[in-house]
């Protein structure tokens, strides 16, 4: 969207000493937050937003429309979660490739129902 890349450009001009900064923690932990804003979308759909951390900042961010339509909120963190797990696998496989030291992925969401789900099955 036009309108969002030119509020970032401003904001990048109007503090140009402020340092943009990517770095990894030395514990080999990599952090993703998953969440999803169920039925936000005029034909119902729900929004995926995905952050990565190694450690100060975030290389990777995501936000997307889902594809499919769901039927509550829980249904939509599940979606926004099986959505990014092709993404931390792939991640991790990359990283693990250039020799970082990877020990976990650690997935944080904040819906408690999705996350019972997720780990009872």
């Amino acid at each position: 969207d036009w309108k969002k890349l030119g509020r970032v450009i401003r904001y990048l001009r109007g503090c140009p000493d402020l340092p943009l900064t990517l770095e990894a923690d030395e514990d080999g932990v990599v952090r993703w937050w998953i969440d999803a804003s169920f039925a936000v979308h005029p034909d119902m759909k729900s929004h995926t937003g995905i952050t990565m951390s190694l450690g100060k900042g975030s290389p990777y961010s995501s936000s997307i429309r889902q594809r499919i339509n769901t039927k509550s909120s829980t249904e939509a963190e599940l979606v926004a979660v099986d959505d990014g797990m092709s993404l931390i696998t792939w991640t991790r496989r990359f990283l693990m490739a250039q020799g970082f030291g990877m020990k976990d992925n650690i997935v944080y969401q904040d819906n408690q129902s999705a996350i019972l789900l997720e780990r009872n099955g």
